[in-house]
């Protein structure tokens, strides 16, 4: 079963978010906070995949993406977008009571979720980030971004097919990045020592985000943390070629911390 609504986030705004429930009784739920400048629809293959598994699987659209309302991928503050996905997980905690919730977030989404998991994490079985990370420091500075270039889409996918859909996807934002939006991020590499829950950490090597992901995993708090690094997969490697062998190892991921108690 697939539906779609809204929630009244920070500041009244009106932000979009679906979910997917399988026919049977849902054994855990999974809440996806998406990437910069996409949206939650991306995630729809993924959802399938865990609601065969007897997952419920809710995903929002942040502030200012797909159909949430906002000024198109602007934040004043990097916590908003947290604190709208407090609210976002208080509702999903009301449709499911006594069940686990597992948080997964995507690059900036990941940021997102580690930064949520830092004040909240009591509350969560688990966290898994996808193609996040955090600098160690002793990476050089990227070149600077010429005034109104938008995002490149070559490091996100191997698939054209992918490419062409993001290309082409009204709801994708295809603008500038806005200034200033890395500084807002920083708090992350200071937050995540904080972290103590499990965590699954997962990221293409065929991009910076390995790198990041090692970072983020010899820093990160918890111990119980796992890292799967994947040779050849580029940013994305939920829309990789590979994505069935990535959904499967969340699946054994999550599978072995659905034996914990509650």
């Amino acid at each position: 079963m697939h539906k779609e609504t809204y929630f009244k986030g920070l500041e009244n705004l009106n932000l979009y978010y679906q979910y997917w429930i399988s026919s049977g009784e849902t054994r855990a739920v999974l809440m996806v906070a998406h990437g910069f400048a996409e949206h939650s629809g991306r995630y729809g293959h993924l959802a399938e995949y865990f609601e065969t598994r007897g997952y419920a699987v809710y995903a929002l659209d942040h502030r200012g993406h797909g159909k949430s309302d906002g000024v198109r991928v602007y934040v004043e503050r990097f916590s908003d977008y947290v604190d709208d996905l407090k609210t976002f997980f208080d509702i999903i905690r009301e449709n499911n009571p006594g069940k686990r919730i597992f948080l997964i977030g995507h690059s900036m989404g990941s940021a997102i979720a580690l930064l949520y998991a830092a004040r909240f994490q009591n509350e969560l079985a688990g966290l898994v980030t996808s193609g996040g990370g955090i600098n160690s420091g002793s990476e050089p500075a990227p070149p600077p971004r010429p005034v109104g270039q938008p995002l490149p889409t070559n490091f996100l996918s191997r698939d054209p097919k992918v490419i062409e859909a993001y290309v082409n996807d009204p709801l994708v934002y295809r603008g500038p990045v806005p200034d200033g939006l890395g500084g807002k991020m920083t708090a992350v590499s200071d937050m995540v020592p904080l972290i103590e829950l499990p965590v699954l950490i997962m990221a293409g090597n065929a991009v910076a985000d390995g790198t990041r992901s090692k970072t983020l995993f010899d820093r990160i708090g918890s111990k119980d943390k796992t890292l799967k690094l994947y040779d050849g997969l580029r940013h994305e490697i939920f829309n990789e070629p590979e994505h069935l062998q990535v959904f499967d190892d969340m699946a054994v991921w999550l599978e072995d911390h659905m034996k914990e108690d509650l």
